[in-house]
């Protein structure tokens, strides 16, 4: 197996103070499903009457995880969450079903519940048969040891290719009653989200029922994870799950148009927001955390995909890499993107340098200031098609020759 990469120069300085979530209980083990002498499971307890919700990857080539969690969420409920790292359980055909099953079963027994109460999650390899029985010997002494807390020994588990653990937190007012939402991610790779490889859990103490819980993550991840973009692959296992214990004393909430529900969701998208930007700062072999926004657009969907087109081009997030301000590689980007654009009203800077202007180099384009600009860590590539009003904007990285040494090596 490869030696594991290096702390991202873009990592944050250390792992945030994550507070302790009423209703919530973690703990961690060696399973020794693929990796020896770390942890690679991640277990997590719920009180009962906690609400759930999730989203999932839309690729046709789901894992077994995903498929179980899918159908456990028409209940609603949940008491248990089991995730590993080293095996994604996916293209595992009915070995892999009958190994989420079992996992499913052996965590219910540990955790005193019913299996369709059990969320499961798996993330490493693909194509590899997971041996389920393993669980079989930790999770009962797992789930005596959980503890509230231990988010950044819960985000270590579940680690792959990442350098760093993941994880955001926020507090917000329900109606006078404070309530805390915090969140953990792993991904570094296979990011392309379409729902980011991408887990993500997240839990607070409101009393949301889960209907309401499922439309506020639903619209939340469309300008979170789902504008993040590492490499343009689309993993078979990205699971977002947010989890609900209704521990907070305040009276639950019902229905979508309940007033409290505003503040709660800017500081649930806040949480995701700053999960995904991490995903991107991890990026494999990341050195550069670009922003790519899009103004004048004639729709939100057209400047997404205009802005997805410059993210995923591997000759644009080379040149970032190189420190190269190549405009000419954008205009490519936008060209080929399938939205409409007007060679003469586009407009594209690098920062605040503005490089491209009518259909030509800027006359002011000076290359000694663009040059010192891309040199920082945090690039801005900013494009305005002059069509309209309408913007988006996605988060990268740039592409280095140490993603492609990770991802030769990832198997051997």
């Amino acid at each position: 197996m490869a030696k594991p990469a290096p702390l991202s120069p873009l990592a944050p300085a250390r792992f945030p103070d994550l507070p302790p979530i009423a209703g919530v209980r973690l703990a961690t083990a060696e399973a020794g499903i693929r990796y020896k002498g770390r942890t690679d499971v991640l277990m997590a307890l719920f009180d009962p009457g906690t609400t759930v919700a999730g989203v999932f990857t839309r690729s046709k080539c789901p894992s077994a995880p995903v498929d179980w969690c899918r159908a456990a969420l028409k209940h609603g409920t949940a008491r248990t969450l089991v995730v590993n790292s080293g095996n994604a359980n996916a293209f595992t055909g009915l070995k892999g079903r009958q190994a989420v099953e079992l996992t499913a079963e052996i965590a219910a027994k540990a955790a005193g519940c019913r299996p369709e109460e059990v969320y499961l999650a798996s993330t490493g390899v693909i194509g590899e048969p997971l041996d389920a029985s393993k669980f079989a010997g930790v999770l009962d002494e797992t789930a005596g040891r959980a503890a509230p807390g231990a988010f950044e020994a819960a985000a270590q588990a579940i680690m792959t290719t990442d350098t760093f653990p993941k994880g955001a937190t926020a507090s917000v007012d329900l109606g006078g009653v404070p309530v805390t939402i915090a969140g953990i991610a792993k991904g570094a790779g296979m990011i392309m989200p379409d729902m980011a490889t991408m887990l993500s859990f997240v839990f607070t103490d409101a009393p949301i029922a889960a209907p309401v819980l499922q439309a506020l993550l639903s619209k939340g991840v469309v300008d979170s994870f789902n504008a993040v973009t590492v490499d343009s692959d689309t993993s078979t296992s990205d699971t977002l799950l947010l989890f609900a214990t209704g521990k907070a004393a305040a009276a639950p909430i019902t229905e979508l148009g309940d007033p409290r529900l505003k503040p709660f969701a800017r500081a649930l998208d806040a949480v995701l927001l700053d999960l995904a930007q991490q995903v991107a700062r991890d990026g494999e072999g990341a050195r550069k955390f670009v922003t790519v926004a899009v103004t004048g657009a004639t729709s939100k969907r057209a400047a997404r995909r205009v802005a997805m087109s410059i993210a995923n081009s591997p000759l644009v997030k080379t040149a970032i890499a190189g420190e190269d301000a190549n405009w000419g590689r954008v205009v490519m980007a936008v060209g080929k993107a399938g939205e409409r654009a007007e060679r003469d009203r586009l407009s594209i800077f690098f920062g605040d340098i503005r490089v491209a202007v009518e259909g030509a180099r800027d006359p002011a384009y000076d290359e000694a200031a663009t040059s010192a600009y891309m040199k920082g860590q945090e690039i801005l590539l900013r494009v305005d098609l002059g069509l309209g009003r309408a913007r988006d904007r996605v988060f990268t990285c740039d592409l280095t020759k140490e993603y492609v040494a990770i991802n030769g090596d990832y198997r051997s």
